[in-house]
């Protein structure tokens, strides 16, 4: 063991003295003294000079509106913009008007009515209203055979003419078959509800006659009273047929006794 560590002095000993000879051969002591004494010196540090405190002064203001008052720019309110063209009213979701099934009906049946006594010459066709077509979304789905056969293959700008001659334009998207932007604007101003049926009349390639037959006769929604009058004109008509099948049934009661007595 203790060979093992002289041996292993001895080896390190002889690296140091050719380490140390490759040093002085290759004159690196000289070298790093002579870099030393090359290096430029540092220049000493600038001292700083502490800024002078900034007074402060009143702002400079022009000459035009110096005698004016500061402007106040918290809590400004600002004004809508108009947007030009019709301005129509929200219709209240929450408070819809749902028409019944005979409501719905007689208005449709009254509408095929006065389609049956317009032009032949110009197609038409009846259109029930529900409600996504007078509030919510205004879309206004047309039959499909109808526009295939009558209208365009393209989307297009439709009138729509009511009965007193006043004009709408809406847009006609053919590949969906149906009225879009412009439709609102003719179900608000003609304030059409649910059970309403329209009667279409295509007079011009891009233009309608529309006809509006209402649900209730007073704009308010409340009517109803024109189907009530109906229903009870109906009541009465069961209540003769039913009276005028009793009476025959009495006269053969009567004629039965007759023959009795005999």
């Amino acid at each position: 063991m203790a060979e093992a560590e002289l041996s292993y002095e001895e080896m390190r000993r002889k690296r140091l003295e050719e380490n140390k000879k490759r040093m002085e051969e290759l004159n690196l002591k000289n070298l790093s003294q002579a870099l030393k004494s090359k290096s430029p010196k540092s220049s000493p540090g600038k001292p700083r000079t502490p800024r002078k405190p900034v007074e402060p002064t009143a702002v400079r203001r022009s000459s035009r509106v110096a005698d004016m008052p500061k402007p106040n720019y918290k809590d400004v309110p600002i004004e809508p913009l108009e947007r030009l063209g019709r301005s129509h009213s929200r219709r209240d979701l929450f408070n819809r008007v749902y028409a019944s099934d005979e409501e719905r009906a007689y208005a449709t049946e009254r509408a095929e009515h006065l389609e049956s006594t317009l032009e032949s010459q110009y197609p038409s066709f009846v259109k029930p209203m529900l409600q996504s077509h007078v509030t919510g979304g205004f879309w206004l789905g047309l039959p499909n055979q109808f526009c295939k056969k009558n209208l365009p293959d393209h989307d297009v700008m439709m009138t729509l003419v009511d009965e007193e001659g006043e004009e709408f334009a809406a847009k006609y998207l053919a590949e969906k078959t149906g009225l879009s932007g412009g439709w609102r604007g003719f179900s608000i101003d003609h304030n059409l509800v649910d059970g309403d049926a329209l009667v279409f009349q295509l007079v011009a390639p891009t233009e309608f006659k529309v006809y509006i037959i209402r649900v209730y006769n007073s704009e308010d929604g409340g009517g109803g009273e024109e189907m009530e009058e109906r229903e009870g004109d109906e009541d009465e008509d069961k209540e003769d047929k039913a009276e005028d099948e009793k009476e025959p049934d009495v006269q053969n009661r009567r004629s039965k006794r007759i023959r009795a007595r005999k």
